[in-house]
């Protein structure tokens, strides 16, 4: 994959194949991994194999998947960005409790810096109550909140999980924003203008679920474009996406070392025209 690499500030330069971390954590993402060994394995071998971008929160466990990366990483190795995210709270059964309460949201950035052992975090992500994005319901409230962190030193870079592109730009008129985190694949392309507008001002999009919501027609017409290329279907959606547009990054998540081996070889697949041409049809049946 050509350009590799996106520098969304002067002292951010991320890998655009990144991991996310969330899957560390229990079933359900509630509790400790069923195997903590092979956790921190995979954390390391990430960054062994060339991956600068860890996507985390400390609701993932909750403070399981912090407390992992830690464990695994720490004392961080030069370059390598931990983007965390805040905007919920998980119940002692395991339920995602909503919050955008300005002072829970700083609450939420200490908790985090402690966990990873930090005294700045790199890229904090606001995520939404509408996390599949379709709210046009003001943020500025919140995302006020975690730019006051930003101005005090805590935070040097601020991002949205789960937005619309007007969203996007009342953020933007508090506080710069390097990250965008959406539901996008090659079948959930409601966010079309939105990759475009990240792309149009230098913003990372990071897509989740990237094999989310295929019916079996579409994982066919997938599962024989992979066949062809000698590949996965996982990485010829990864490969779809980090195509998709210049500022495309993809954080797939795994517990097992040979499915992240195998996430991260996607970034040297170059998927020709025909190919593209066939798996943009898939978004269109």
């Amino acid at each position: 994959m050509t350009n590799s690499t996106i520098t969304l500030a002067e002292d951010l330069t991320i890998t655009r194949m990144g991991y996310g971390a969330m899957q560390l954590a229990g079933p359900n993402v509630f509790g400790p991994p069923k195997d903590r060994d092979q956790a921190i394995a995979v954390l390391r071998e990430a960054v062994d194999l060339g991956v600068t971008h860890i996507d985390t929160s400390d609701f993932y466990g909750p403070v399981v998947v912090n407390e992992l990366i830690k464990e695994a990483l720490y004392p961080y190795p030069a370059g390598l960005h931990l983007v965390t995210k805040v905007g919920a709270r998980r119940g002692d059964d395991g339920s995602w409790n909503i919050t955008q309460d300005p002072e829970d949201l700083k609450a939420q950035v200490h908790e985090n810096l402690e966990h990873l052992g930090l005294d700045v975090l790199d890229v904090v992500n606001l995520r939404t109550p509408a996390h599949d994005g379709g709210s046009e319901e003001s943020i500025a409230k919140a995302f006020t909140a975690l730019a006051e962190l930003q101005q005090e030193g805590l935070i040097r870079h601020l991002g949205l999980s789960g937005v619309t592109i007007p969203q996007i730009r009342e953020a933007q008129a508090i506080a710069p924003i390097v990250t965008v985190q959406n539901l996008y694949n090659l079948v959930r392309r409601d966010d079309d203008a939105v990759v475009d507008y990240a792309a149009d001002h230098n913003i990372a999009f990071a897509s989740f679920f990237p094999l989310g919501g295929f019916t079996p027609l579409q994982s066919e017409t997938l599962a024989k474009a992979a066949t062809r290329l000698d590949a996965t279907p996982q990485q010829v959606a990864l490969a779809w996406l980090l195509q998709r547009s210049s500022t495309s990054v993809v954080i797939p998540g795994t517990s097992s070392l040979a499915h992240l081996r195998e996430n991260i070889a996607a970034r040297d697949l170059d998927l020709p025209a025909d190919a593209v041409a066939e798996l943009d049809a898939i978004g269109r049946s």
